[in-house]
């Protein structure tokens, strides 16, 4: 009697047609969001050195949240305010790593994550270069007053925001390249394989001798 054995099927893998289209898809989300981010802090700018002079303060929410317009030359909390080249150095070197990085990513949480990154980046670094008093040196309009808190903008939120996005897909174990790493990734493994995952659930036939 013959013995045959059948070889489990491993299922296609993603062509690289398929790839490409991922990764353009994840580029197009990246840039499309960088750019709103970035309109919608400069339009915000623009009003607030358009109708309110600086020092002004206007309540919205009180006493939650109040427009103040504020110039800052240094970082959050004003720290770092007679180094204000620093800040524009390190903004464009975020803002050309996010770019050239941009290629590789092909998960859409890191695309939003970057996108508001770059956008927020690039916002505050427009500031820096083209606001008064001197280009590289400029500073920063804020106009943001939450109570106990630093004032800020529109690009500082939406950098915070992308951060704490990439913190939380880092711990999740996603790559900017749409894998799965650690135990996340294992746990897919096993799943796929019809491995039992060791969560005692049951639905799986126990080997029989």
């Amino acid at each position: 009697m013959e013995n045959s054995s059948v070889t489990p099927s491993q299922g296609p893998e993603p062509s690289s047609n398929g790839r490409r289209r991922v990764s353009g898809r994840a580029i197009a989300v990246l840039a499309a969001l960088a750019v709103v981010v970035y309109t919608f802090d400069q339009l915000t700018k623009l009003w607030v050195t358009s109708t309110m002079v600086e020092g002004e303060r206007t309540a919205v929410l009180p006493p939650l949240l109040h427009w103040y317009y504020i110039r800052n030359s240094g970082a959050a909390f004003s720290i770092g305010e007679n180094v204000t080249w620093v800040f524009s150095i390190i903004m464009t070197a975020v803002s050309v790593a996010i770019i050239l990085y941009a290629r590789r990513v092909r998960s859409l949480g890191w695309a939003v994550a970057l996108g508001l990154v770059l956008g927020g980046a690039l916002g505050n670094l427009t500031d820096r270069l083209f606001r008064e008093p001197s280009f590289g040196m400029g500073h920063v309009v804020d106009f943001i007053q939450l109570p106990n808190f630093a004032i800020f903008n529109v690009a500082d939120s939406c950098v915070v925001t992308g951060v704490a996005l990439i913190c939380l897909l880092t711990l999740l174990g996603v790559g900017a390249d749409g894998s799965r790493h650690g135990k996340a990734r294992s746990a897919a493994g096993r799943a796929d394989q019809g491995e039992p995952d060791g969560s005692g659930r049951p639905g799986e036939e126990p080997p029989r001798a």
